[in-house]
């Protein structure tokens, strides 16, 4: 964090010479989000509730507050935005032209079902029922960094989902979505 300080020197009996300076006033420890880094187990309670991992908490920006958005992910798990996170993309979704069929149809899906949720007391998030649902999400989940925002797995899922991917396939993939970015060519 930046912290301006104005300071006035008195250099003759009527003149005063004025110096901005910019100041850093770091929080000791803290970290500036520039996106989510790991993967944490965590347990749904009865009342479909989970402990947001410390690892994750202490990767939030200061002005996240404590709300999140939690909506249907691209595959089969929710994603959970931080606020701050969630209303540029909600911004930009909501200037898109509703005379497109493809942009209703896109606001339908991936609105549908998105709430807000905020942490308790006790650092633990619900996760809506239609949206566990929907998740296919009963006990043991993860919670797998996704750039700005956290995806929500089923343990099981999760781990399928990786094992259906050799190295061979990532590497391929990587090529492919990678290519063109400035990265060196692969060997």
């Amino acid at each position: 964090m930046w912290k301006k300080t104005v300071i006035y020197f008195l250099v003759r009996k009527w003149e005063k010479v004025l110096f901005c300076v910019e100041i850093s006033n770091p929080k000791p420890n803290s970290l500036t989000m520039t996106g989510f880094l790991g993967e944490y187990e965590a347990t749904l309670d009865a009342k479909g509730r989970f402990l947001l991992p410390a690892g994750f908490r202490k990767q939030l920006p200061e002005t996240a507050g404590n709300q999140f958005v939690i909506n249907r992910g691209f595959e089969k798990c929710l994603t959970l935005y931080p606020m701050t996170a969630w209303q540029p993309i909600f911004e930009k979704i909501s200037h898109l032209n509703d005379f497109d069929p493809k942009v209703r149809e896109f606001r339908r899906y991936f609105l549908n079902g998105a709430t807000v949720v905020e942490l308790d007391s006790a650092g633990r998030l619900l996760i809506p029922k239609n949206l566990a649902t929907h998740g296919g999400l009963d006990k043991d989940i993860v919670l797998a960094a996704a750039m700005d925002k956290i995806e929500i797995w089923d343990k099981q899922a999760y781990q399928q989902f990786f094992e259906s991917y050799s190295p061979e396939t990532f590497s391929e993939l990587a090529r492919q979505v990678m290519a063109g970015e400035g990265l060196p060519p692969a060997p």
